[in-house]
């Protein structure tokens, strides 16, 4: 199958899914890739704990955090509302900048990746990735105002309306009238960015090996894993990588690497037509869209 006909049929398999958006897999030995759409900017959600991650961790490298240093986090002074971590705590917590960093990119903690930004503001995220040779990703706020969105107005039976707000209040310039998904207004990136970071991870030049070499462990044990990774992870491969969800947005950016030493970047940036918060059917197309990509790549 030709690379014209495969992007055509998975640009129909999405849209079947109820999704659009934007791939990448490039095989981070020899640089080749293939994707769908790989420039066009989003609004990325959760992908952004991970540039928050490399930031903090060459701060630690160069002496301006203390990794050990103990960050107090209290019940009632926790301001990030979130389902995992911190903000579920019902007691007082003393936690070092580095168990931050796990509990932010681990279990994807709203609540502790805030504590990260408050040490290390978004811009200044931004800027320590341009000075790291990556371009293409914006911090713009931290992450509590993921948790002031339509959604936290409806209760439980109703989240699909704040759904249906976000799918019907979009333009055709990426604006949004709600904040989150405006890539003016967002933290935002596009596919080519994220692997353009993957592969500085991965393939460290400007990105200390140090550095690298945590982020990678992080991202290899996060807990949610039901997106990419059923289709990249098996006895003969390791699927590293992070999710990224908010409304409409349903993301992903990882590293599968092979047993025959195989190594390819694979990012998933898309967004739902469809006004529900639980897609498995558009999960599945996605992983399938991603693994698809990459088969082609990989045979050649």
């Amino acid at each position: 199958m030709t690379t014209e006909v495969l992007l055509r049929e998975l640009r129909a398999m999405l849209d079947d899914a109820g999704l659009r958006g934007s791939f990448l897999v490039r095989d981070l030995r020899s640089g080749d890739e293939i994707g769908l759409e790989p420039d066009v900017q989003w609004p990325v959600a959760s992908l952004a704990k991970v540039p928050l991650a490399v930031a903090t961790l060459e701060r630690v490298r160069i002496g301006e955090l203390d990794g050990a240093a103990r960050i107090d986090l209290a019940p009632g002074r926790v301001t990030t509302p979130g389902p995992t971590g911190v903000s579920r705590f019902r007691h007082p917590a003393t936690i070092a900048v580095d168990d931050l960093l796990y509990l932010s990119v681990g279990i994807s903690d709203n609540a502790a990746s805030d504590a990260l930004f408050a040490l290390t503001p978004p811009a200044e995220v931004t800027r320590l990735l341009r000075d790291l040779g990556i371009g293409g990703i914006t911090l713009r706020h931290a992450v509590s105002e993921l948790a002031d969105t339509p959604a936290e107005r409806f209760g439980r039976d109703d989240v699909h309306l704040a759904h249906s707000l976000a799918i019907d209040a979009g333009t055709a310039g990426r604006g949004h009238r709600i904040p989150q998904l405006d890539v003016t207004r967002a933290n935002s990136g596009s596919a080519r960015a994220f692997a353009d970071l993957l592969h500085a991870l991965w393939r460290p030049a400007k990105i200390a090996p140090e550095v690298a070499a945590r982020v990678r462990e992080l991202l290899r044990h996060t807990v949610f894993r039901h997106r990419l990774a059923p289709d990249f992870s098996s006895g003969a491969s390791t699927w590293s990588g992070k999710t990224g969800t908010l409304l409409t947005l349903r993301h992903e950016a990882g590293v599968v690497e092979h047993a025959d030493g195989g190594c390819f970047a694979v990012v998933a940036l898309t967004e739902s037509r469809v006004p529900a918060a639980d897609q498995p059917g558009a999960e599945a197309a996605m992983a399938h869209v991603a693994r698809r990509l990459r088969d082609h790549l990989r045979l050649g």
